[in-house]
């Protein structure tokens, strides 16, 4: 296969600037117009989530197919590491799976089940993860409702877990395993909680993405990481920690723009899919240019 340079490619978390946080779905249609004349104009496009691969094929996939895609350079790393596959135009590829930072059987099953029967008014369990546990924030409820129960479950699962002797990190609390290790982690989001290894997070998935582009001949000098949480910024550290350019776009400032050693950028007073969608349309306009 030749090599291709492209002048340069996208990391793009997919809550916030893709999906909107509100509806959970791609609300604004330039944002799926202007991904595919970025992706069939060769820049590689890779979107790096926390969302499973079910999430990405229904409400990412499908709208990438009905807005006319072919063959081009995407892919999808899901579950901040933990599986990930090509996008193709006849959708999602192959989903491969990393086993070894799934959250045992039966401690997924206890947190899932404290889930439904004592927080279920507030929150569901994604069903589609294949290695973490993940609950969301159901639509038809208030952020001020929601965040009482994500804190209460948060507290309840870290209970449970800790007392399974499953080593787990919750803020600034963490009981070890028998071995004195601590493999997993609460994450809360504005919108859920992920249970899940330390090995996965953004530049995990940052890496996954730009070696996989690699290993297809496709590089590119420059990447832009986009996304609403400082998490995401891990995904222009390891794209800085190789030796490439790395600009961080962060479509939530309010909750803080970091310092780095490379640029980060913010749209104005735009932010989540708005802020998303006018950087697509920008980078459009710059390829054409």
């Amino acid at each position: 296969m030749p090599a291709t340079t492209a002048p340069f490619g996208l990391l793009l978390d997919v809550d916030g600037p893709i999906a909107s946080p509100e509806t959970r779905t791609i609300a604004i249609d330039s944002i799926v117009d202007d991904l595919l004349t970025l992706a069939l104009a060769g820049v590689p496009v890779a979107f790096v989530t926390g969302r499973s691969d079910a999430f990405m094929r229904e409400q990412v996939v499908s709208r990438l197919i009905e807005g006319g895609m072919r063959d081009a350079a995407l892919f999808g790393v899901f579950e901040k590491g933990g599986a990930w596959a090509p996008i193709t135009a006849a959708g999602l590829g192959e989903v491969e799976v990393d086993p070894s930072v799934a959250l045992p059987t039966e401690a997924r099953a206890e947190v899932e089940a404290i889930a439904r029967e004592q927080y279920g008014h507030a929150m569901f369990v994604d069903e589609g993860k294949r290695v973490m546990v993940s609950l969301e924030q159901l639509v038809s409820v208030s952020p001020e409702e929601y965040r009482a129960a994500q804190t209460a479950f948060e507290e309840a699962a870290f209970s449970a877990l800790a007392e399974r002797g499953v080593g787990i990190r919750y803020r600034d609390r963490s009981v070890p395993d028998a071995a004195g290790a601590v493999p997993y982690r609460i994450d809360p989001t504005i919108i859920s909680t992920d249970i899940e290894s330390v090995r996965l997070d953004k530049d995990h998935g940052a890496a996954r993405a730009i070696d996989w582009f690699a290993g297809r001949g496709i590089t590119a000098p420059r990447w832009y990481s986009v996304g609403d949480s400082r998490s995401d910024y891990l995904m222009a550290d390891h794209v800085h920690a190789v030796g490439l350019e790395a600009v961080h776009v962060d479509v939530r400032p309010s909750d803080g723009v970091l310092q780095r050693p490379y640029p980060v950028e913010v749209r104005g007073s735009l932010v989540h899919d708005a802020a998303g969608a006018d950087f697509l349309r920008e980078r459009v306009a710059a390829l054409a240019a």
